[in-house]
């Protein structure tokens, strides 16, 4: 036999050999008698996402076809094996009751060499539980207090850019124009500059902001890559974030920490809190532990992370709200009245505790996240083999994703009747009080929560009150009912802008 013809046999021998191995990890769940769909052998169950199907239609029609089907259900998360959690009890374990076995989320991290892909949400182990209690104490009420003035302020000047653009049309573009208050809001509390893209729409941070939300290296396939072989992609010094975007907010943390060290500035915002950490100026976390000082490179992820779970998501859930609201004008005008009979008690000024106040335009918020989920679909991953509660043959093993079904739990109407109509009276206290907490899902559950949960309610309060102070919003031709979805995003986003008539008051 020739060497060309056993370097054939050997590859052909290779090939068979990777095919079985493929064959019986896709079938892993068959094998079992678990339910689960056949995966496709490159997006797994995922498959049409980012081309023909957005991500909570994907879980949403998932969670549909099994959803009495057991405690789980078989899935694979791309490539990996995973289980789909079908009941709200095991939800709960995960989440909470056993926390400590699936803590982390298993994304893509390279500190080394992508320092902004090192930010809270990120981190695993050790390296996620020091953060969190870092940056913790900088999430109080105590500090949202502070910068509250920084956002009502932003907040006036969304309503000035709102008079100034109906000059031209009564049609608006709601979207983007929350999303430049909510880029501006960002972009004083976290990176402490002045962005003004409520007047300026193409400034430079906010075409960046943008970018690094919609854009990663290398596609599809990099994150693909990134999330199937982590180690791999680690060695090879692979990064996450766009390289013009790595750079301009490194650059601006750099700028901002310099500047504020040696000119003693002081801002009461959260690059304050970090600038602090940086010099361990608080030494210990609220519970008690001592703290090493933040570096350089974390300073930057965070603050990024800042940028990345604060506009994006407050200005989606901002516009949803108002899209809601348009096309129910008895709720829109409960809304506004609570509003200002809030501002009267106050003086007309919109004050810290007005946001206690308002608990109808509270519920107008629940109730939008119910409807649009921004994160479709929570991960977590088992740190160990898991045997479910009461179910002795589910076992979960140890390094296995876990996908909670998110958007598929709020339109379920087991926990909330007429589940696909906006109610915001599915969020009166005594129903709240009457359904388990895990049955709300928009700011996650359990230890591992949004931390920048308060501070997300507060700049959408500011800005949904003052709108509605000011505005009447009603839906017009370029409306999109039904809503359809951006297929490409990870985030639940309108595919093609919301468009309402906005009349002044």
């Amino acid at each position: 036999m020739s060497v060309i013809e056993i370097l054939l046999a050997t590859l052909a021998g290779l090939l068979v050999y990777i095919g079985l191995r493929m064959r019986k990890h896709f079938n892993y769940w068959k094998d079992l008698g678990v339910a689960c769909e056949p995966p496709n052998w490159l997006m797994g169950s995922v498959a049409g996402l980012g081309t023909s199907k957005p991500l909570n239609h994907i879980i949403s029609d998932y969670y549909a076809k099994f959803r009495l089907a057991g405690p789980f259900v078989g899935f694979y998360w791309f490539s990996k094996l995973a289980v789909f959690v079908m009941e709200p009890n095991l939800i709960k374990h995960i989440m909470i009751k056993d926390f400590s076995k699936f803590t982390d989320r298993g994304l893509y991290t390279n500190e080394e060499d992508d320092p902004l892909s090192a930010q809270l949400v990120n981190l695993d182990g050790a390296k996620w539980r020091h953060m969190r209690n870092k940056l913790s104490p900088t999430f109080t009420s105590g500090k949202m207090k502070v910068m509250f003035p920084l956002v009502t302020k932003l907040g006036n000047d969304l309503i000035e850019v709102f008079h100034k653009t109906l000059v031209s049309d009564q049609v608006l573009e709601v979207r983007d124009l929350v999303a430049r208050f909510t880029t501006d809001v960002i972009g004083t509390c976290a990176f402490g500059l002045e962005i003004d893209s409520l007047h300026n729409p193409n400034v430079e941070f906010r075409r960046m902001s943008r970018k690094a939300i919609v854009e990663k290296r290398y596609g599809t396939l990099g994150f693909m890559l990134r999330f199937s072989f982590p180690e791999l992609s680690r060695r090879l010094h692979v990064k996450e974030t766009v390289a013009d975007v790595e750079e301009f907010f490194l650059d601006i943390v750099r700028n901002t920490v310099d500047y504020r060290e040696q000119n003693n500035v002081k801002r009461n915002d959260f690059m304050d809190m970090l600038i602090d950490l940086k010099n361990n100026k608080l030494m210990k976390s609220e519970t008690g532990e001592e703290m090493t000082n933040l570096t350089f490179g974390q300073i930057a992820a965070q603050a990024f992370f800042f940028l990345l779970a604060g506009f994006e998501t407050s200005s989606t859930t901002m516009s949803f709200a108002l899209y809601e609201l348009a096309q129910n004008q008895k709720v829109q005008q409960k809304a506004r009245q609570e509003v200002e009979q809030v501002l009267e008690k106050h003086g007309g000024q919109f004050t810290y505790e007005c946001m206690k106040e308002l608990v109808y335009l509270d519920q107008v918020i629940e109730e939008t996240l119910r409807l649009y989920t921004v994160i479709s679909a929570l991960l977590r991953r088992a740190l160990e083999d898991y045997v479910v509660p009461d179910h002795p043959h589910y076992v979960i093993k140890k390094g296995m994703f876990v996908v909670i079904p998110a958007c598929a739990i709020h339109r379920d109407e087991r926990y909330f009747p007429q589940p696909n109509v906006f109610n915001p009276d599915n969020f009166i206290p005594v129903k709240v009080a009457a359904r388990d907490s895990i049955l709300n899902l928009s700011f996650g559950e359990g230890p591992r929560n949004c931390i920048g949960l308060r501070f997300g309610k507060m700049q959408t309060l500011v800005g949904l009150g003052l709108l509605l102070k000011n505005f009447k919003f009603s839906p017009c031709e370029r409306t999109p009912i039904p809503m359809t979805y951006d297929k490409k995003s990870f985030l639940v986003s309108s595919e093609s802008g919301i468009y309402l008539k906005v009349e002044k008051l």
